[in-house]
């Protein structure tokens, strides 16, 4: 089909990549503890436009561009750690009572997430890695082929944030009569911000 082989293992293997923990997972939970379903889902159409900006990006060779110039590399690098850092320190410093790090306009959970997803240098590498294994040289494959692995993806990245978000909403609203649970995870996800931020500026 378009020159995809194993169409249902590309379903399942983005599934799994969906489902690892990340700045992006972190980013869909906290905007939904903010401003429910709807922040969610503005937060998660900013990881889709994110990550299809960096799948055409690498679709028209970006990463080789990137891996001849590792200069370019690492600066993109360090801003996404930077940015991820800074995040992580405002929520980490979060008190009950303070106004939200993440506001709660849906626009402002769109743009969060989509620099969140911009700013890893290493997607371009993955999806320059990864789109290869599914598909069929011989089948001549075009830009049809590409268009249908980034709609794909962009529908189910779509599906999983919905999932996500519905039922975050349901944990978050036993958290808001609990200020002190959500004192901890504020700090809890404030950490994981910077830790995924050191991760990414000190990864190799």
């Amino acid at each position: 089909m378009y020159g995809i082989s194993d169409y249902p293992a590309f379903v399942v293997a983005v599934l799994v990549f969906l489902a690892i923990p990340g700045p992006g997972n972190l980013a869909l939970l906290t905007s939904t503890a903010y401003a429910g379903v709807r922040g969610g889902l503005a937060a998660t159409l900013g990881v889709i436009v994110g990550d299809q900006v960096l799948l055409w990006l690498a679709v028209a060779g970006v990463a080789a561009v990137l891996a001849a110039a590792p200069e370019v590399f690492a600066t993109v690098q360090a801003v996404g750690a930077v940015y991820l850092a800074w995040l992580g320190w405002r929520l980490w410093r979060t008190q009950p009572g303070d106004a939200p790090v993440l506001r709660f306009k849906p626009s402002h959970f769109f743009r969060q997430t989509f620099f969140i997803t911009l700013l890893n240098p290493k997607a371009i590498v993955f999806y320059m890695a990864f789109f290869p294994l599914f598909i069929e040289p011989e089948a001549n494959p075009g830009w049809s082929t590409y268009t249908v692995l980034a709609l794909t993806i962009a529908a189910l990245t779509f599906a999983y944030g919905l999932v996500l978000c519905v039922l975050a909403q349901r944990f978050a609203a036993g958290v808001r009569a609990r200020p002190q649970v959500s004192a901890w995870l504020h700090k809890l996800a404030g950490g994981m911000l910077i830790g995924f931020g050191l991760k990414l500026a000190l990864g190799k």
